[in-house]
């Protein structure tokens, strides 16, 4: 069973760049799709990006697309979401998940604890 570990979040201004890394353990990581997800207070979980086992294929919801990039590195099993220009809106903690590919948050079956990411204005 692989287990998720994120780390990266952190306090920028708007307009600053986050790196969020999520670390996974065992030796099935590239058997997954990779996901993140956000969730901000008083709001429902939201897609953010998604990436297929191999890395070749991405997706992006339209409210982070051409600002933000996820890769992955299958080597060190370990998935990342590089955050450019980031706006107070982008104000969530962060979770990576592994599972299908898939923009629903319900394909996913391995979740991890989350990274607060804020943004100040």
């Amino acid at each position: 069973q692989v287990q998720l570990v994120e780390s990266g979040g952190g306090l920028v201004q708007a307009g600053g760049s986050l790196r969020l890394s999520c670390a996974a353990s065992g030796r099935t990581f590239s058997s997954y799709s990779m996901g993140w997800f956000r969730q901000a207070p008083g709001k429902e979980r939201e897609f953010v990006a998604v990436i297929n086992r191999s890395g070749g294929t991405t997706a992006y919801a339209d409210s982070v697309k051409d600002r933000f990039t996820i890769s992955r590195d299958n080597a060190k099993n370990t998935v990342y979401l590089q955050m450019n220009s980031l706006k107070p809106e982008d104000t969530a903690v962060y979770s990576c998940a592994a599972g299908q590919y898939s923009e629903y948050y319900g394909s996913y079956g391995i979740w991890g604890q989350g990274t607060q990411v804020t943004i100040s204005s």
